[in-house]
């Protein structure tokens, strides 16, 4: 049985980047309901018992509730641990070094991250990535597709790192249509300790 990760802060830590009833509904409604119907879905299959990862290495052979909600449980996870009330400021060490050595300096990966969120059509995610050869990429997935899954380009594929959630379910009470608020808000938020450990890991 697959658990929601537990949450590193209040509600309302967040603000005003993120508010308190938007944190809240997204983490017991939405989060949890991915998490719930992932263990229904794969309660009796070949599926249960196995790892998250590897669910998604195969999502593309798996029915829709599983595909979709697997990504749902992974994706948020990431979510809430890539954010901290001490967030914000700018790497440091071994990532702020790739960074610098892939996108150029921080403030272009921040401009390519922002674009990728802000374009990306509907709902879905946009994704900080170590791909097998250590390099850094930015892409973007829809829906709750994540770049672990076997439905996305090979060239996209990788380990993420950090992640930013714009489906409109993740802002829509603060910012309304204001995407890109939203975006720029996240960057006061983000946990770069948390981003580099996930980096040295992978």
């Amino acid at each position: 049985m697959f658990e929601q990760e537990k949450l590193s802060y209040d509600y309302k830590a967040l603000e005003p980047h993120v508010d308190a009833r938007t944190m809240e509904i997204h983490y017991t409604k939405h989060h949890a309901g991915y998490t719930s119907k992932l263990n229904e879905a794969i309660a009796g299959t070949d599926y249960e018992g196995k790892t998250i990862e590897e669910i998604l290495a195969v999502a593309g052979e798996t029915p829709a509730a599983i595909h979709n909600n697997a990504g749902g449980f992974y994706n948020h996870n990431l979510f809430w641990a890539v954010m901290s009330p001490d967030g914000g400021s700018e790497p440091a060490g071994t990532l702020a070094d790739r960074i610098n050595e892939d996108f150029g300096s921080f403030e272009d990966f921040k401009e390519q991250f922002s674009g990728s969120a802000k374009l990306r059509f509907g709902s879905g995610w946009a994704w900080l990535i170590k791909k097998e050869d250590g390099s850094l990429a930015v892409t973007s997935t829809p829906n709750q597709d994540n770049p672990l899954m076997d439905v996305v380009d090979e060239d996209e594929r990788g380990v993420p790192i950090l992640c930013l959630d714009v489906w409109e379910h993740a802002y829509y009470l603060n910012y309304q249509n204001r995407r890109p608020d939203y975006v720029e808000a996240f960057w006061s938020v983000v946990n770069w300790e948390e981003v580099s450990r996930l980096y040295e890991n992978s």
